[in-house]
């Protein structure tokens, strides 16, 4: 194999986040050099059809399917990895880069659906905007490949004495129209083409694709992005080309409260020319929304990076912020709020989450004895497994989760103790846990966000929470109280290695581990066991419908207390 060279072969296995590795059906390169296939695949769209069952994009010269295509496969099959795809499709791809050891690959192409792909995706730009991979999986497949990657990565690591407790991936409340904020990206599907408003092309960074059209958005989002869009068409606004560093459109921030369904929308400029929005306001405003527009601001960038941040902000109409209710409780939220990106999907989490800081030892000890024997070869206990599930309704399997958590929580657990909340945002699972804890401090290193949990927990009425700005890492040497408790939701890249041994240092009994990223979870996890540590339970929590992200959810425990 050699760099450029063509391939075709069938996707075996997705890894976490979304790395394809694919059995190459021979060793003998297709007869095209990369920059041909990339030729003949943009010119050739118009000679793909839809498939009548799938609605995925299929070649029209390609007859075998899947199961033929597996018998080709060589004794010494060639194994490569590329971004994308779905197990069992067929696909083409160009070596990046052929080693002994590894070969890398870029996906040109789907050239057979996966016998997996049984929904027709919903949005029209699925397979080519880079935000949605799994439209064309039916949302049970979904959950299930999410579920088997997170557990793919987590097995290796484990090395408690008795296995974990599983307590299975939960569903997102919606599918679809779930996102409560979107960053949409000015800019051309083609070089000097038409002004695009919406999300990178896939293996983009500079294509941008319209996303009118856009699924996981309510249609309060789309009504407003083909207003601004349309406007500044008309009006002939350039967008901001990153690397001329030219022109005046940047970014639309659109935020939506789930609870209050009120919108803010903040176009995002840089400083080169100014323009009357005058009229654009009053065109926002008079959109027929499901939800009400109370913001529209415009916000000054002039930073060279493509990131959306502040230099200067204004109101043009309304106000600069909104409230969004979770679990009760209630959150101021402005632009750079840092918040779930899935109201009703947080919601799940952090019931999650809070059931494992009030979890019953003696309850766990329990249904672990109960369920020991059904998976004696792995290193989990599935507190809830497929087969049950397949032949249980919904409603049965409400009343067992409603069963299994009246039992596993314990109330009390939290009263005359001190619970630290690093990487605390702005203070949600602080204050869901406050009115049942002694005091709650929260470090979080955005101050912004700091300030935002200060007003909120003042606005609920707690008294008994704490939040401090500054980096987890020094700001521990600075607190002369110690906690009894410890919650971490940590950014994607996991904890500073300093800061974690400052945790562990602390030495508590319990600790609740939030990540956003599996493969980060998986480094700190192998660290917490090093030091005397195991994980207890684990759950997962679908808050990214379509796409390859998941929240997990675990409880630790000193390896002392396990065993009594």
């Amino acid at each position: 194999m050699k760099k450029g060279q063509i391939y075709e072969g069938i996707i075996e296995k997705v890894n976490f986040p979304n790395k394809a590795i694919i059995t190459v059906i021979d060793n003998h390169t297709v007869e095209k050099t990369e920059a041909k296939a990339d030729s003949d695949i943009d010119s050739n769209i118009a000679d793909t059809k839809k498939d009548s069952d799938s609605n995925v994009s299929i070649s029209k010269n390609f007859e075998s399917n899947l199961s033929d295509l597996q018998k080709q496969i060589p004794a010494e099959m060639v194994k490569v990895q590329v971004k994308g795809g779905i197990e069992g499709q067929k696909v083409r791809f160009a070596i990046k880069k052929a080693r002994k050891d590894k070969c890398m690959g870029r996906l040109l192409e789907v050239v057979e659906a996966s016998a997996q792909e049984t929904q027709p995706p919903a949005c029209p730009r699925f397979g080519i905007c880079g935000g949605c991979t799994y439209q064309s999986l039916p949302y049970d497949k979904q959950l299930e490949l999410k579920k088997r990657q997170v557990l793919d990565l987590i097995e290796p690591v484990y090395n408690g004495e008795e296995p974990f407790l599983y307590d299975g991936i939960l569903a997102s409340p919606e599918v679809y129209g779930y996102r409560n904020k979107m960053e949409f990206s000015f800019g051309d599907e083609v070089k000097d083409g038409p002004l695009t408003l919406g999300l990178h092309k896939k293996g983009s960074m500079h294509d941008i694709l319209d996303a009118d059209c856009c699924k996981i958005v309510h249609d309060d989002f789309t009504k407003v992005l083909c207003c601004v869009r349309d406007y500044c068409k008309e009006k002939q606004i350039p967008h901001y080309n990153k690397n001329r560093h030219e022109g005046i459109l940047r970014h639309l921030l659109v935020r939506r409260s789930s609870s209050t369904k009120e919108l803010l929308v903040a176009l995002v400029v840089s400083s080169q020319k100014e323009y009357d929005w005058s009229e654009l306001c009053v065109q926002l405003q008079n959109l027929p929304l499901e939800g009400k527009l109370i913001g529209f601001l415009l916000i000054t960038n002039d930073s060279l990076g493509d990131v959306v941040k502040s230099d200067k902000t204004e109101i043009l109409f309304g106000t600069d912020s909104f409230t969004e209710e979770i679990l009760g409780l209630h959150f101021k939220i402005s632009p750079f709020s840092f918040f779930q990106t899935n109201s009703k999907g947080a919601e799940v989490l952090y019931s999650r989450a809070r059931e494992y800081i009030l979890a019953d030892s003696s309850f766990e000890q329990e249904q672990k004895s109960e369920l020991l024997g059904k998976t004696p070869d792995r290193k989990y206990i599935d507190t809830f497994d497929k087969e049950e599930s397949n032949n249980s309704s919904f409603d049965e399997r409400v009343d067992h989760e409603s069963s299994v958590k009246n039992h596993f929580v314990n109330e009390d657990s939290l009263k005359d103790k001190v619970v630290f909340d690093l990487y605390s945002g702005t203070g949600t699972i602080a204050q869901i846990i406050a009115p049942i804890a002694k005091k709650v401090i929260g470090v979080e290193i955005v101050a912004e966000a700091v300030e935002a949990a200060k007003e909120n927990a003042a606005a609920n009425g707690l008294t008994n929470c704490e939040f401090i700005a500054g980096d987890v890492l020094k700001v521990l040497d600075d607190i002369s109280e110690k906690p009894d408790f410890i919650i971490l939701d940590p950014p994607r890249d996991g904890i500073h290695p300093k800061a974690l041994r400052k945790i562990i240092d602390y030495g508590v009994e319990n600790i609740v581990y939030i990540s956003c990223k599996p493969t980060s979870f998986a480094r700190d996890l192998g660290v917490f066991q090093e030091n005397g540590y195991a994980m207890k339970r684990m759950s997962n929590v679908d808050m990214f419908p379509q796409t390859v992200h998941v929240e997990t959810v675990c409880l630790l425990s000193k390896r002392s207390i396990m065993s009594m």
